[in-house]
């Protein structure tokens, strides 16, 4: 038999009165376990999860609040995972439709604490949701928890990270495609066959190797996105994306490795990032190179993409408009896009 309630009710505003509810509840053997105040138009509603006394029925229990003044009180039966605060049952019902989007009725259920959710037109007593329709006959849906469902929603149905193909001058196959923290492996990889020389005109300094530290960074950068170059299981370039102060303006950089500079990896992966920048409403892409390095300069027209240059605090300044012309035949071809 079921002794575990959950409950929601209006309250009036004055000091004490969920105090004399618990109370009451308290005399009458029962136990409150878990406690919610919920935002709704033009106050609150509180929510308890409550383990009844024995031989207390769910009637004695609405019974119980009403005494004090509650109104609009709705009951039904709890389990464990109601004693889990919401942020956490959230997240873990996003984790469900992300792993599994046959399972996404389900973990709207549990964001809801729905009696049910299927996928069509709403009807009578149920509210629509995207695809889905979902009805509670205890208590009727607030905005927030309709606009959590909402938010879960375009969580699953959020684009996949495009993966673009492309050839070099010479047909070498690539994939374009966004890093993750599962790269940083073949990234060092990267770095430790790039010369000295290429990684000084990347990071304008002497180094080797790239420091492990960098690499968490490098593929989730804080206000940007890194793109891969990948032949067959190697990645032999990398771009990056990053938000500057301007709002209509982005910097990017690059690093291809040694063995493929001029074979247009480097063409392929700006006209990348150049798509993305648009995307994102840039109307500018700013590197910064040594003062004697105008290889971005050249690959910019490579890939019809308009550049102008200047000196400033000792670098050279390439200012990149994303929207371009057709680029030049001799540049690497994008080939296919593919998204979920």
């Amino acid at each position: 038999m079921t002794t575990t309630w959950r409950m929601r009710f209006e309250l009036s505003d004055s000091p004490g009165a969920l105090a004399r509810v618990t109370v009451r509840l308290a005399s009458a053997d029962c136990n409150v376990l878990a406690l919610h105040v919920i935002p709704v138009p033009g106050g609150v509603l509180d929510e308890i999860v409550v383990r009844a006394g024995e031989g207390v029925l769910p009637a004695d229990l609405v019974e119980a609040v009403r005494s004090e003044g509650a109104k609009c009180v709705g009951i039904t039966s709890a389990d464990l995972r109601d004693l889990v605060d919401e942020p956490t049952a959230a997240l873990r019902a996003a984790r469900t439709a992300l792993t599994d989007p046959d399972r996404t009725a389900e973990a709207l259920r549990r964001v809801l604490a729905a009696d049910a959710v299927t996928r069509g037109e709403a009807g009578e007593g149920q509210v629509q949701l995207g695809e889905w329709a979902a009805r509670r006959g205890w208590s009727r849906f607030t905005q927030v928890e309709l606009a959590r469902a909402q938010a879960l929603l375009d969580l699953v149905d959020a684009p996949a990270p495009a993966l673009r193909g492309a050839l070099s001058d010479d047909g070498a196959a690539l994939v374009l495609r966004p890093g993750t923290g599962s790269d940083e492996d073949a990234v060092a990889d990267l770095h430790s066959r790039c010369s000295m020389r290429t990684l000084f005109n990347r990071y304008h300094s002497g180094m080797r190797t790239l420091p492990r530290r960098w690499l968490h960074r490098l593929l989730s950068p804080p206000r940007g996105t890194t793109v891969l170059a990948q032949c067959a299981d190697q990645v032999v370039a990398l771009g990056q994306l990053i938000q500057t102060g301007t709002p209509e303006s982005a910097e990017i950089s690059l690093l291809v490795e040694d063995a493929w500079q001029h074979r247009g990896v480097g063409t392929a992966l700006l006209g990348a990032l150049a798509t993305d920048a648009r995307a994102a409403g840039y109307s500018e892409l700013v590197a910064w190179c040594l003062p004697t390095e105008t290889a971005l300069v050249r690959t910019a027209a490579r890939a019809g993409l308009e550049a102008t240059t200047r000196r400033e605090d000792g670098l050279l300044r390439v200012s990149i408009t994303p929207r371009g012309r057709a680029p030049k035949a001799s540049g690497a071809a994008v080939i296919a896009e593919k998204t979920r």
